[in-house]
């Protein structure tokens, strides 16, 4: 037990050393530590001193060339200021000398508005006496003349009027005949170069509508029992057979040439084999049905092939084979359309137009001639609705529409199938003429030129290619000649069909007589 109590001892001695160590401890490293403190706030006490010392140099160097910078600015600043002032005053001079140089001025302005209103008081009192005076004047001019002022102005309007119409008449004529002249030598060249380029027949094809018979007794035979075989052959052909007392031959008569034609090879035929009834001529006709629709499409197609135009429709080459037998004043019509191909073709050559477009409006222009008798309407019309149901180009439907220039508004087609088609047609030979219709076409023209205020005598001459006009002198001068020569021909183009041209001239003669006694 006292060793327990002599253990706890030591272990208090001990904790107690152990306390009083630390507690010494402690208060040595606060001594040390207040030491270290103290010694740093000397020396930071030392640094700020000499930080101080150092910060009132600086500052008083700075303070010095602070003082320095102002005393060198206020000397720039008063320099500048004089400079200011000098600019300042030599402004105020300058603007006092403007300001007395505009008052001088204005003086004179001012002087000057009351020299101009003196003026104008002078000048309004002068416009008064000149208009008094001018009316005194009008009135003596009013009472010498019996006119007033507005019928003197409506009678100097008029003579204006009637200059104006004169001179403007004169360069008119003077600027159409240099177009004119122009536009001749022009086509005159191109034309001249198509037709020698195209070499045609001259001699004009003529439909053969009689049939020879080897004798009488065959007209016998032909008119059958009763009249039954010409009955059947009329029946199957359409075509009326005229049988009359002219010798070894019989008349075949039909609006419809492809149906004469037929009956035409129809009757060669039954002559031919000598076999004439109903049942062999109904057979006869059905072949020879078959044998001119063949030889009508072989004939397009040969006209297409050699006019250069590919790629037709059956339907077109079937009209244009039809044309082969159909005439007009004498001329073939399917030769014509050939030929107005090449012409057309050879014209917009020169003209620099599409050949292609041309060669084709060309040979189907008178398309509408294979229908004719069966549409109502000019054959121009037919055949351009016609081709426009199966041709693509509406330059092609233009050309065949416009060739007899119909149309209120003609393209380069419409001209160039004209030119082709009248070159065709008026060439000599090309077309015959009967004589009723010649005379017909003579008598119009006089008609139309008689029609017409001052005309004295009128005479169709050249076939009908020109009419020359005698008009009165006394009713119509140099002018209205001129202007009755238009009016003529447009009269003439619009009431007249006709091949070419035609040339219409006005003679206007003044004759003066006297008598010696």
């Amino acid at each position: 037990m006292l060793e327990e109590q002599g253990g706890v001892l030591v272990y208090v001695a001990l904790v107690s050393m152990f306390f009083i160590g630390l507690v010494f401890g402690g208060i040595i490293v606060f001594f040390f530590r207040r030491m270290a403190v103290n010694r740093q706030l000397r020396n930071a006490q030392r640094k700020a001193a000499r930080t101080v010392a150092e910060a009132r140099d600086e500052s008083k160097d700075i303070l010095r060339e602070a003082k320095e910078e102002i005393e060198r600015n206020k000397a720039k600043s008063e320099t500048e200021l004089r400079e200011r002032r000098s600019e300042l005053q030599k402004a105020e001079n300058r603007l006092s000398s403007k300001t007395e140089s505009l008052e001088r001025r204005l003086e004179s302005v001012e002087q000057r508005d009351r020299n101009l209103a003196n003026k104008e008081r002078n000048i309004e009192t002068l416009r008064n006496e000149i208009t008094e005076i001018r009316d005194k004047q009008l009135k003596q001019l009013e009472e010498v003349s019996g006119m007033s002022s507005a019928d003197a102005k409506q009678e100097l309007l008029g003579r204006m009027e009637v200059e104006t119409k004169e001179e403007t008449s004169r360069r008119l004529r003077e600027w159409e005949e240099k177009l004119k002249e122009e536009s001749d030598k022009i086509s005159q060249v191109i034309l001249a170069q198509t037709i020698q380029r195209c070499a045609s027949d001259v001699v004009s094809e003529i439909s053969v509508v009689s049939v020879p018979l080897p004798g009488d007794e065959m007209k016998g035979r032909l008119i059958g029992r009763e009249g039954r075989n010409i009955r059947a052959l009329e029946q199957a052909t359409g075509v009326d057979l005229i049988i009359d007392d002219t010798p070894e031959a019989v008349t075949l008569s039909s609006f419809d040439p492809v149906r004469r034609e037929i009956a035409r090879l129809s009757l060669t035929k039954l002559i031919t084999d000598g076999r004439i009834h109903p049942a062999r001529i109904e057979e006869i006709v059905a072949k020879t049905k078959e044998e001119v629709d063949a030889t009508i499409y072989s004939t397009g197609e040969q006209a297409a092939f050699e006019v250069e135009v590919p790629g037709l429709r059956p339907e077109i080459i079937r009209l244009l084979g039809r044309l082969k037998y159909r005439t007009s004043y004498g001329q073939n019509v399917l030769n014509h359309s050939k030929e107005v191909a090449f012409l057309a073709g050879m014209i917009a050559s020169e003209l620099g137009a599409n050949v292609a477009i041309a060669k084709k409006a060309g040979l189907l222009h008178d398309i509408g001639k294979a229908v004719d008798r069966e549409i109502e309407g000019s054959h121009a019309t037919i055949g351009a609705d016609l081709v426009k149901q199966w041709e693509k180009s509406p330059e092609v439907v233009q050309g065949i529409a416009e060739h007899h220039l119909e149309t209120t508004n003609t393209s380069i087609w419409g001209y160039i199938v004209s030119a082709g088609d009248a070159i065709s047609s008026a060439r000599p030979g090309a077309r015959r003429e009967s004589l009723e219709n010649y005379l017909k076409r003579l008598t119009a023209l006089e008609d139309i030129a008689n029609s017409f205020k001052g005309v004295e005598k009128s005479f169709a001459i050249q076939a009908g290619r020109e009419i020359r006009i005698l008009v009165k002198p006394e009713e119509i001068d140099d002018l209205g000649a001129m202007r009755m020569a238009r009016d003529i021909v447009k009269k003439i183009e619009e009431g007249l069909e006709y091949p070419g041209q035609i040339k219409v001239t006005v003679l206007r003669e003044t004759r003066a007589i006297d008598y010696a006694k």
